[in-house]
């Protein structure tokens, strides 16, 4: 058995270049002798730059060796020495190096660590390669993430990248998928068939589409495929080519006044479209322009990266009442590129409102307010004027007033005129001027806010109302009003009801008063016009239309002997006692009934009287005397206001009177006769016949009866 000694090394180099080689032995193994490197990633790779020196062997002395590179501004010479194209500044996470000779071919992977990457063991190191999601398993096909700027100008295509493939590219072409390729946007990659180049065929935006994820495979020229499909990232690398943007407006702040400097008003915020992890949308704030300028051409700050707007005067100048106006505009401008002069920017205004506390107590304009008011009279008499240098527009400037002293039996009552603020006093029970011809009120005014704490109310807050009733010449009143009395209907004409009683409210004139009927439906009433004794002038009839629920209403005036002279008004409810005046009535007064009726009882009566109970029922119900050889019907009483015709015998075709006689139960009791007419008709097939052809009044039948008997006598 060969033992052959096998023996790693790491070598660690300077932070600029940071390499790990491992070699197995000192015998020759084909390929890159360091297949793994990492370097520090610079500012910007500058145009012939070294990067770094890849050593490759194929142990037969690298006839026809090429190389090439993942990325297309990069190349290696035939030395090895890996060199920038031109000066790049984003490259990507990692780049591949594919080698091949006649007799060997590798590949060689330079990652490419931030500063803050580095570390100083290998294990780290190790780590890292892992989480770069770069597998280290041997691939056919090699791609790393391409970078390409946005807004890039013409001419189109462009080489961005290249996709290697470690087993040559004879008799196969490469295949690109995915969104920007073969699915909308359609057509922004392509790739050669043949070589693997990635180009770009037009402008980027990345505000759009900031990254495609595109899928590469090789196939034979049938379309099989050999290899793949593996991811290809691209990645639109972001250009200041956004304005920042105030998109909340309007923007309005408040503050209130006298606030302490410092005090925050409000927050300016924009947006910039750019990429939010570069400079393109690191904003900064500043104030242009403030306007007015007075009290102070600065009086707020905005914090240049928040946008917080704070005020930086003293309280005394944030004084709404002294101000020039109390809105505030300022100009702000919001600038990317952390505020640096190539920095773009955008401009919003902010409208500051300086809000009003009630630091101002409202002042009456002078200590004493007349008015003058008729007495008898209701309504606003005077109004009050305040001052108050407060914002019109809040409650540290309206006014609620109140009447601290003089309205002992409320007469008064103030309240605030919304659109003025005054204060209307107004008399809402009517004065007497025989029982005080002169008020005085005290009013106080104070504000719907409550004053600051080192605000009070003064006595200028406080005013006083003479208030002077003027008399006027009053109507007499009737005592009482209204005036009521009971008496029986049908008392004779002539008859005193009662006497009326008005006095006249103007004591101090010593007025005489006349009395005159004003309103007498039914006219039964006449006024003595000089003692106002009322008496009948017609019978008073409780069944009268004019009278209501047993009542009769009829109006007096009382006029006295001013100038001009005073009317009052008295109404007067007779109510009206029931007398037995009226006789009951019989309905129904017609009835009908078949010639072979079985069902003999005719019809049922009822009585009604318009008199009240106990001059109506119970009521009496009685069948005249009937003449004849023989009773033809009878009458049943059924309750205290029916009673029931039956017949005794069927009779005749014919229509037969009934003479029926009702009494009531009045004291004296009243009677009234009505004839019942009944029809005795033919009945057939639920038809009834009343035709009169055959009939004969029952007491013409009774004549030719008596007639008969008379001449059968005369033959015996």
């Amino acid at each position: 058995m060969e033992w052959m000694l096998k023996v790693y090394f790491c070598f660690f180099f300077p932070p600029q270049v940071l390499l790990l080689a491992c070699a197995e032995d000192l015998e020759c193994v084909p390929g890159f002798q360091q297949k793994v490197f990492y370097i520090e990633k610079p500012f910007e790779f500058t145009e012939d730059q070294l990067v770094l020196n890849l050593k490759f062997d194929d142990c037969k002395g690298n006839n026809k060796l090429n190389f090439e590179v993942s990325n297309p501004d990069f190349t290696v010479e035939l030395d090895g020495n890996l060199v920038a194209l031109k000066n790049v500044s984003e490259v990507g996470r990692a780049l591949f190096v594919h080698a091949r000779s006649e007799h060997a071919e590798d590949m060689a992977e330079i990652f490419i660590l931030e500063a803050n990457e580095k570390h100083g063991a290998l294990k780290e190191i190790l780590k890292l390669e892992g989480n770069l999601g770069i597998p280290r398993q041997k691939r056919a096909l090699l791609t790393t993430p391409i970078l390409i700027p946005e807004n890039q100008r013409p001419p189109f295509p462009r080489l961005v990248g290249k996709v290697i493939r470690s087993e040559g590219t004879e008799g196969v072409k490469f295949r690109l998928s995915g969104k920007g390729v073969d699915q909308d946007p359609k057509g922004i990659f392509r790739i050669n068939e043949m070589s693997g180049d990635v180009s770009v065929t037009r402008a980027l935006d990345r505000e759009a589409i900031a990254n495609y994820e595109l899928e590469v495979e090789v196939v034979d020229m049938n379309g099989k495929t050999m290899d793949g499909p593996v991811r290809l990232d691209i990645s639109v690398i972001d250009q200041n080519d956004n304005r920042p943007m105030f998109k909340e407006g309007p923007y309005v702040g408040h503050v209130m006044e006298g606030s302490a400097t410092g005090t925050t008003v409000m927050r300016m915020a924009a947006f910039d479209a750019d990429d939010a992890g570069t400079d393109n949308a690191l904003l900064r704030y500043n104030i242009l322009r403030q306007t007015p300028t007075k009290p102070s051409p600065n009086m707020f700050y905005i914090d240049p990266e928040k946008g917080d707007i704070v005020t930086v005067v003293s309280p005394a100048l944030l004084d709404r009442e002294t101000m020039e106006s109390p809105k505030y505009e300022l100009v702000i401008e919001a600038k990317d590129m952390g505020g640096m002069d190539v920095g773009l920017t955008g401009t919003a205004t902010a409208t500051i409102l300086i809000d009003d506390k009630n630091d101002h107590a409202p002042e009456f304009t002078k200590k004493e307010f007349q008015a003058t008011v008729k007495e008898g009279v209701t309504g606003v008499i005077v109004n009050l004027t305040v001052g108050d240098r407060d914002d019109p527009a809040t409650g540290a400037w309206r006014a609620v007033y109140s009447i601290i002293n003089g309205n002992p039996g409320q007469s008064f009552e103030i309240h605030t005129n919304p659109q003025t603020n005054e204060g209307m006093l107004s008399v809402v029970k009517p004065l007497d001027y025989e029982i005080s011809a002169f008020h005085t009120l005290l009013i106080k005014v104070e504000n719907e806010d409550p004053l600051i704490p080192d605000i009070a109310y003064g006595p200028s807050s406080t005013a006083t109302v003479q208030i002077t009733v003027e008399d006027v010449n009053e109507g007499p009143v009737f005592h009482p009003n209204p005036m009521a009395v009971s008496k029986q209907e049908n008392i004779p004409v002539g008859s005193v009801v009662l006497t009326v009683n008005a006095t006249d409210p103007d004591t101090l004139q010593h007025q005489t008063i006349r009395y005159s009927v004003y309103k007498d439906p039914a006219g039964w009433l006449e006024i003595n016009p000089t003692n106002g004794t009322v008496g009948t002038t017609a019978v008073l009839d409780r069944e009268s239309p004019f009278v209501h629920n047993n009542i009769y209403t009829a109006l007096f005036l009382a006029i006295d002997s001013g100038n001009p002279p005073a009317t009052g008004t008295g109404t007067l409810h007779i109510t009206l006692e029931d007398v037995n005046d009226n006789v009951p009535s019989l309905y129904p007064t017609l009835a009908k009934v078949c010639d072979d009726a079985k069902d003999l009882r005719v019809v049922v009566l009822g009585a009604s009287d318009k008199d009240l109970h106990p001059n109506t029922d119970p009521f009496k119900f009685e069948l005249s005397k009937q003449s004849g050889p023989e009773k033809l019907w009878r009458i049943n009483r059924l309750n205290n206001t029916h009673a029931q015709v039956i017949l005794l015998q069927n009779l005749k075709k014919a229509n037969y009177n009934i003479p029926i006689s009702v009494t009531d139960s009045g004291k004296p009791p009243l009677t009234n006769t009505t004839e019942l007419r009944l029809q005795v008709c033919t009945c057939k097939k639920s038809k009834m016949d009343c035709s009169a052809t055959d009939a004969l009044h029952i007491s013409l039948t009774l004549i030719l009866l008596s007639l008969l008997s008379l001449f059968c006598k005369s033959f015996a």
